[in-house]
């Protein structure tokens, strides 16, 4: 006799992951059991790492390494509470002194995640009576922070100024406050904002600026302070970053006046009610920042990897969607034809998976280099992408 299958509240799951397998937009994790460096063993596999956001290959650095011991000998494994009631370790100042002083602001806030950052202080500084305008192609977490702000939030098209300065002179006088928010470094296509004139545009029309410099700190400017030092942008800015791609660790922070940090120490709820970051991240972040300040050569020798390898992509005849920082994004068609080359480089050794929608509007093959690539590796990757 047969059974009907019993309905519960969860069978809209099946559904759902159906879909998600049609669209060929199903993901899955890769398992890496090795040290953060240029090769790597994933899924039990040694593979050139292609994928990781370590710019300057700082994550697997022995000295990080041996600050985070340190940290954590000393205060142990985590800091067990919000940094209003316990969490609150001498590390953390010492690590928001060397934040804002990478940064050139007066003060630094910092979180336990970029994403947390963001989420906090877009939601504590707008709200109801506001008006958000960001680049379409903003990140997730300054998109869910202008929808969790509750502001009128407003995407103007990719790197378009016209259509920006179109869109303040329609909305601002509508609206107590105003928020122009952007990437300082695109991540998924490796392109950069035009900050120069959004602070000439955010002066006219009486705006404020957040920039997220999670892609550009430690990549950019003479002493690493990202896109804004490098452009010499002097205007009052909120700058938000990350502590896990260049500085090789893991945490967010908020760099800008005294006033704002003072303020969001008292608004900016996933500050207020998160446990602090723990003392081995923090360590290992002020480890990194001071070699980001002391070895510009770190720098240099990254962008030496970026330029050779983006003459040999011009030698091939592939263009990469921008070739302005250490994020080249090449488009090889369609998701189904995407994967494949993302499987043939894989089965070449080589991890560069492909990134498809919803995250980005079309798929590609996303290459991050490090300063810690040798040529020989870069050349064999050139290699790979020619026979794929």
């Amino acid at each position: 006799m047969k059974t009907t299958p019993i309905s519960t509240p969860y069978d809209w799951l099946d559904r759902a992951l159906a879909s998600i397998h049609k669209a060929n937009w199903y993901r899955s994790t890769q398992t890496v059991s090795s040290k953060a460096a240029t090769t790597a063993i994933v899924d039990g596999r040694e593979m050139l790492m292609f994928a990781s956001n370590n710019y300057l290959g700082l994550a697997g650095d022995r000295r990080l390494i041996d600050a985070a011991i340190a940290a954590t000998e000393i205060y142990g494994t985590g800091a067990t509470g919000s940094r209003l009631v316990s969490g609150h370790l001498a590390l953390h100042g010492q690590l928001e002194t060397a934040i804002a002083d990478l940064k050139n602001t007066e003060a630094a806030l910092v979180f336990s995640s970029g994403y947390l950052a963001n989420l906090g202080t877009i939601a504590a500084i707008a709200g109801a009576r506001d008006l958000i305008l960001g680049d379409e192609y903003n990140h997730s977490c300054l998109k869910k922070g202008s929808l969790l702000s509750g502001a009128t939030a407003i995407d103007y098209r990719h790197l378009d100024l016209t259509d920006l300065t179109a869109k303040l002179q329609e909305n601002r006088a509508k609206y107590r406050r105003c928020l122009i928010i952007t990437d300082s470094v695109f991540s998924m296509d490796g392109d950069l904002a035009s900050l120069r004139e959004i602070m000439d545009l955010a002066q006219t029309h009486d705006c404020m600026v957040l920039v997220d410099e999670a892609h550009g700190t430690g990549v950019f400017g003479d002493r690493g302070g990202g896109l804004t030092q490098a452009l010499g942008i002097q205007q009052d800015l909120i700058q938000v970053g990350t502590l896990s791609k260049a500085l090789g660790s893991l945490g967010g922070y908020v760099a800008g006046s005294a006033k704002l940090i003072d303020y969001l120490r008292n608004r900016a709820a996933t500050w207020i009610y998160t446990t602090a970051l723990s003392p081995a991240d923090t360590g290992a972040a002020i480890a990194a920042i001071e070699i980001i300040r002391t070895e510009p050569q770190l720098r240099d020798r990254l962008w030496q990897n970026v330029e050779f390898f983006k003459q040999g992509l011009q030698n091939l005849g592939i263009q990469a969607i921008a070739d302005d920082s250490p994020i080249l994004a090449i488009e090889v068609g369609d998701i189904p034809q995407t994967l494949q080359v993302a499987a043939n480089l894989r089965k070449n050794g080589i991890f560069a998976p492909a990134i498809r929608p919803p995250t980005v509007p079309t798929p590609r093959i996303r290459i991050t280099l490090m300063a810690s690539h040798t040529q020989a590796q870069i050349q064999f990757l050139l290699q790979c992408l020619q026979a794929v």
